[in-house]
Formats: C-alpha cells, structure tokens, sequence
C-alpha cells in the first residue's frame, strides 16, 4: 500500500514539474523586487495584510449577524470588529503596523522553516538527491526569524520587505530545484 501511494506521489509530481518551476522562477522574481525596494515591498506586505483583515473582519460581522440566533454570537461578533480594527489600523498607520507584523513574521519563518523541512524529509524518497534543497529552505527561514528578532523595532521598517524577498528567493530556488528533479524522476 505505502508502495503504491509513493508512486502516486511520484507520478502527480512528475506530471505537474512544469508548475513547481513556473511557481519557483516566479518566488524568486518576486523576491528579487522586493530586496531591491524593502521599504516598498513592507508597506506592501502591511497593506495587503491590512486589506486582508478588514475585508474578513467584514464579511464576519455580515456572517455573525445574519446568524445571530446560533451559538457563540458575542465571540464572534468581537472576533469580527477585532478583524477589522486590525485592518483599519494597518491600513491607517502601515508603518507603525509594520512592527507588529514584524513579530508575525518571526512566527510565520518559524513555522514556514519547521513545514519545508518536514516537506522534504517526506519527499525524501520520491526525489531522491535533490530534497536537502528544501532542507536548506527551512534553515533560512529559522535563521531569518532569529535576525528579525534580534533587530527589532529599529529594523522593522525595512527588514520586513528584505527578509520576504529573501524567503520568496530561496524558497523559489529550492522549489525550482524540486521540480527539475521531479522532471527526471521516472513514473514507472
């Protein structure tokens, strides 16, 4: 049974190479412009998180209304204009939002590092040779959590938009890397 499913694995990643690479080559673009520009790539990250929370903190308070017979009214009702408090603030004040979505950043790189490198250590047999990439890619991530902690508030306002372009580029390469070896993988 295993057997089987590893080759369905194999098979659907061999089938797709051409959308991992499309998606790699496309991360590392993305993190090219943002390294290049930082300050810009932050406020874009803020705004874009800022949209984000209003547009659910609004469509929850619609939810939370129209069912307000249903249990939990009163937690959902204070999770939607918490939503949308967040919203306002971020896209109100987007530079003083950018250290707070600093601190939620150092746990998105945490987590991000922990999931591409179990990622790999499950893809470990099908792409045999070329999974350490992706082992490599959780590394960063950790690393760039510790550094964006050690600098904050003074580099909030520009490491946010450096360190996403940093992740956006290995996590292509590695990616890219991936599909290259999922390409020559044999579906036999």
């Amino acid at each position: 049974m295993t057997s089987i499913i590893q080759r369905e694995v194999q098979n659907a990643l061999h089938q797709h190479w051409k959308l991992y690479l499309a998606e790699g080559i496309l991360l590392i673009i993305l993190g090219a412009v943002a390294i290049i520009l930082p300050p810009i790539a932050t406020l874009a990250v803020t705004i874009v998180i800022g949209w984000l929370f209003l547009i659910s903190g609004v469509v929850g308070l619609y939810t939370t209304f129209m069912l307000r017979q249903a249990p939990g009214f009163w937690w959902s009702l204070v999770s939607a204009v918490l939503a949308i408090a967040a919203g306002l603030i971020l896209l109100g004040w987007p530079i003083s939002g950018a250290v707070s979505l600093t601190l939620v950043l150092i746990a998105f790189f945490i987590v991000e590092g922990v999931a591409s490198i179990m990622f790999a250590l499950e893809h470990k047999r099908e792409l045999t040779g070329q999974w350490g990439w992706m082992v490599f890619s959780g590394a960063v991530d950790l690393i760039l959590a510790a550094i964006i902690l050690s600098g904050l508030p003074g580099t909030a306002a520009w490491a946010l938009g450096l360190l996403v372009g940093i992740n956006m580029i290995f996590g292509g390469w590695a990616l890219a890397l991936l599909a290259l070896a999922a390409r020559k993988a044999s579906t036999a």
